[in-house]
């Protein structure tokens, strides 16, 4: 009996999937609520499980590949199934292990089973190396040898083009994970194995930046050897099995929209199409905050990071201003204004621009806010949010000052009504009874939805916040 495994729907409203590693293969026997695939969705990076036990006939598509919801993963047959070589690849004898099982009805690893049936892990060699349990500790990375199996068609373009350069950056001997699709995807239109590079990420995962320098570091040569411009010339390089292929690095890049970068390309489309936004800024002198965030550590002996004492001010302000914490309901026009204060901090990820959020901070202690905060922070690196993290925020707090910037007109998180920004602190002259001095500077960057409010109260929180950087005791006063 044959059984087909559809892509379940994986909620939020998400309706596709990418692709990211297959983690069975033809032929396996595989138990209930073993994880067969890993998919990327607009929200995080998921395993999902088989509702069936049995032998695995066929898998349908690629990584990379998208799928939709209800499209065909996988069949599964049962093990005492007479199915020929030629379906599954492996010899009929190395399907006759367990007897037939019906389905879990789970759609992600741990629901609706009381009981887990998971094997350890096994990671694809493709992806991190030798196969290995996930909990047992990594092996060195053994030499590439010659495929047991053809290789897949993007595969055996991705190992024919793989090159080694002077720098070092290649290593055919080496096995970096690498997450993302379009990370991988990006290098082999660039004619190399992202797995090959050293990455920068935690663990050693290789990152979209460290793919760019790769390509950056790799042109870089050709354009300091030539002054004056000349038409492209294909760059020939020489493989780890010797062939030779030709690259051309002058060559357009197409990079795809799909999978994070699609929702937020289309969440901040709607945002620019639906909000008449305004834009206020302030340079607020944050002298007295280092001090207070260094008053605390000796008192508590505890570290608070300047972004958290600041989330907390926002979340004070946003109690003094409630209607800046609010949503418009186009369909009935109306302005939702939340009761919680669910604070969005926007972050860098190896995966894209992503706003985990902190649910309930209206609720928490100042000590509180920091843990939640840190907990995002130690995320976001590889951006292994869960999607409810990812969900329901109702204001959004952008530092990126982190990025070495002063300022920026930030687009608003649909369907928020506003968002706040921190740019980079640094020491500026600045007059302090009525004499010159320096002191440490921060601009605020306000962004608000006009619909929602004018000027006068978006310009009111964006003082208050300004109060309480330049003296942070006035917080007491409304606590």
């Amino acid at each position: 009996m044959s059984r087909e495994f559809l892509l379940p729907d994986l909620g939020e409203g998400l309706t596709e999937a990418e692709i990211v590693a297959w983690l069975v293969a033809p032929g396996d026997t595989i138990v209930i609520d073993q994880a067969v695939v890993e998919v990327e969705s607009a929200k995080s990076i998921v395993e999902l499980p088989s509702p069936y036990g049995g032998v695995v006939a066929s898998l349908f598509g690629e990584p990379g590949q998208v799928i939709h919801a209800g499209q065909v993963l996988l069949t599964v047959v049962d093990a005492a199934t007479d199915v020929s070589a030629a379906t599954l690849g492996v010899p009929v004898a190395a399907a006759t292990a367990s007897p037939p099982s019906e389905g879990s009805g789970a759609v992600l690893v741990g629901y609706g089973t009381t009981e887990s049936t998971r094997p350890p892990r096994m990671v694809a060699a493709g992806r991190f190396g030798t196969p290995r349990a996930a909990d047992a500790p990594a092996p060195p990375a053994p030499p590439p040898v010659a495929p047991a199996r053809a290789e897949r068609p993007a595969e055996a373009a991705a190992s024919v083009s793989t090159t080694d350069d002077s720098s070092g950056t290649v290593n055919p001997a080496r096995r970096s994970p690498v997450v993302s699709p379009i990370v991988r995807r990006l290098a082999r239109e660039n004619g190399f194995d992202a797995s090959l590079l050293a990455g920068s990420g935690r663990e050693g995962l290789v990152v979209r930046s460290d793919v760019e320098d790769h390509i950056r570091d790799f042109r870089a040569p050709a354009a300091a050897a030539v002054p004056l411009p000349l038409p492209a010339q294909p760059t020939t390089t020489t493989t780890a099995a010797g062939a030779r292929s030709t690259v051309d690095v002058s060559a357009d890049i197409r990079i795809p929209i799909t999978g994070l970068r699609k929702v937020v390309s289309q969440r901040l489309t709607t945002s620019r199409r639906e909000i008449p936004e305004a834009t206020i800024w302030l340079d607020v002198d944050a002298t007295a905050l280092f001090a207070a965030r260094d008053q605390l550590l000796k008192a508590t002996g505890e570290r608070f990071s300047v972004t958290a004492l600041i989330a907390r001010f926002v979340v004070a302000g946003l109690r003094e201003f409630p209607v800046l914490n609010s949503s418009v309901d186009t369909a009935s026009q109306e302005i939702l204004q939340h009761g919680a204060v669910n604070l969005g901090i926007a972050a860098q990820t190896s995966r894209g621009l992503m706003v985990p959020v902190i649910h309930g901070a209206h609720t928490m202690s100042t000590r509180q806010l920091r843990d939640s905060l840190a907990t995002l922070v130690a995320q976001s690196p590889d951006g292994t949010f869960s999607p409810s993290a990812l969900t329901g925020g109702t204001f959004t707090l952008n530092n990126f000052g982190s990025l070495g910037v002063d300022g920026s007109a930030a687009i608003i998180n649909h369907p928020e009504a506003a968002i706040l920004g921190i740019g980079r602190m640094i020491e500026r002259p600045w007059v302090v009874d009525h004499e010159l001095a320096v002191r440490t500077v921060v601009e605020l960057s306000m962004v608000f939805d006009h619909r929602v409010c004018d000027g006068g109260i978006a310009a009111g929180f964006l003082t208050y916040v300004a109060r309480c950087i330049e003296n942070p005791v006035s917080l007491l006063a409304d606590l």
